[in-house]
């Protein structure tokens, strides 16, 4: 069972808490801290700007514990049940997130969003985007082990109630290997680690999930089920997909939705009895399940997977999909798929995250994909969130929190691009509706599948539910494109 916030907190160091109040005070007040100032020595850094590099490799490879597979302190059992969705009642303390390389002044509690102001009791939820632990960072744990793309983030994923990530790999060791320009799996021994580092429920509904097809998803959801980490957005069949992840927390029944307008072609598409993907090319059928998920929760969170990659704005389509996912009763909406930060949106008194980008990925070229955040979010039962940015800086698969300068540029473009809302120094996301947002293009055509035209507007004449075409390609362009200096 989790612990009260309070029972988590006990007995901690006070020192690492000292120190995060003084940090975030300094912050508030402009001040530029640099990363000598608060990592502990031996995390070699890039200029003072907490740009960690890849650690030197010790005797064992630099492996800890977890490394092996095992798992490392367990964070508390889920009850996922076999069919991959998960009613689940709070709860088991989290782990403290693993040690080597962590920054000593993270061990204190991550400040939290003020209070949403209708009184009672909150949730406390944290958002990241695409965790891929797959090809160059597969190649990085195995030299410093499975907990090392975590190890620099403190208790920012395993203080909150619940933490919530988009998994962008199955965890298989076999299966078909997909024709298409990229394609990814993870080891499942990677897997304890995760669970380790505070990460609680998986949106697996994305565009990589069935890189080695239905035996590779199968394996995904049955290695997840096994390790108690709940799951949503995919399943066995189109009923299990669409099945919300119930979980209960601080008093509050939160139920999470995941789905997909990314999938390379119609056959990743859940159905009656084919494993799949909840797609969301058409708006019918995830509509109808908001619906009914707010029937049986008091607050509905919506994890999607949509957008055009390295775009900071989301297109229309998106905006489209995300009013009406509100207006069928979402009280949270959070995304991610093109490896950028896209902007927040205030709709009706909730909140629209676009993109987050990437959290642990393949490093490339491009510096806009370095860039990603942790969006923290306290609800309260009525449906009222209020959010917080924590800006994070992602290099050689190791996200760390962006210090001084660096995060307060960050937090000020993605606020240029946001709607109705804007992101304040200290990093509270407030409504501002002066803020009309950036003006929008259109997405780009969708190619014909089969002979059949495919509309980029979800408010065209709806067809069948879960028949609209998918794009032929929607792959992730240059990824992998390695620098010469990636290890």
């Amino acid at each position: 069972m989790i612990q009260s916030r309070q029972e988590r907190h006990r007995g901690r160091k006070k020192k690492g808490g000292v120190k995060w109040v003084l940090l975030a005070a300094a912050l508030s007040a402009g001040a530029v801290v640099t990363a000598a100032s608060v990592w502990l020595p031996g995390v070699m850094t890039e200029g003072g700007t907490g740009i960690a590099q890849p650690p030197a490799a010790s005797g064992n490879g630099g492996k800890s514990a977890a490394s092996t597979g095992s798992a490392a302190e367990s964070a508390g059992q889920k009850g996922a049940s076999g069919s991959g969705t998960a009613n689940v009642t709070g709860g088991t303390a989290k782990p403290s997130a693993g040690k080597p390389g962590t920054a000593e002044a993270a061990e204190g509690p991550a400040q939290q969003p003020e209070s949403s102001g209708d009184g009672g009791a909150k949730v406390r939820m944290s958002f990241v985007g695409d965790i891929l632990l797959a090809d160059g960072v597969e190649k990085l744990m195995q030299q410093y082990g499975y907990s090392y793309p975590y190890s620099a983030m403190g208790t920012l994923l395993s203080d909150p109630d619940l933490t919530i990530a988009n998994l962008e790999a199955p965890f298989t060791e076999r299966g078909t290997k997909q024709t298409k320009e990229y394609v990814y799996r993870a080891p499942p021994k990677a897997l304890p680690a995760l669970k380790a580092a505070g990460i609680d429920i998986l949106n697996t509904a994305n565009n990589h999930i069935m890189d080695y097809g239905s035996e590779g998803l199968l394996d995904t959801l049955s290695y997840l089920d096994q390790e108690g980490v709940p799951h949503i957005g995919t399943g066995r069949n189109l009923e299990e997909a669409l099945k919300p992840v119930i979980v209960t927390k601080q008093g509050i029944r939160i139920a999470f939705l995941g789905f997909s307008r990314v999938v390379p072609n119609n056959s990743w598409k859940a159905g009656a009895k084919n494993a799949g993907v909840a797609d969301t090319y058409n708006h019918v059928v995830p509509v109808e399940t908001i619906k009914k998920a707010k029937e049986q929760a008091d607050l509905v969170v919506v994890i999607a997977h949509w957008g055009t990659e390295r775009k900071d704005t989301p297109d229309p389509v998106q905006r489209d999909l995300a009013h009406r996912y509100i207006d069928a009763g979402a009280d949270l909406i959070v995304a991610s798929h093109p490896h950028v930060l896209q902007g927040i949106e205030s709709y009706k008194g909730k909140w629209i995250a676009y993109s987050l980008g990437n959290f642990i990925f393949t490093t490339n070229d491009n510096p806009r994909t370095w860039e990603t955040m942790v969006l923290q979010a306290e609800c309260s039962k009525s449906g009222s969130c209020s959010l917080k940015s924590v800006p994070v800086l992602t290099k050689w698969a190791k996200p760390e929190p962006m210090l001084g300068e660096d995060g307060a540029k960050l937090l000020e473009r993605v606020s240029k691009v946001s709607f109705r809302s804007r992101i304040n120094a200290d990093g509270t996301i407030v409504e501002d509706a002066s803020i009309a947002g950036p003006s929008l293009a259109p997405p780009p055509a969708i190619p014909a599948i089969g002979g059949q035209k495919a509309s980029g507007s979800s408010t065209q004449s709806a067809p069948k539910p879960n028949s609209a075409p998918a794009p032929a390609s929607e792959s992730n362009k240059s990824d992998t494109t390695k620098p010469k200096n990636e290890g």
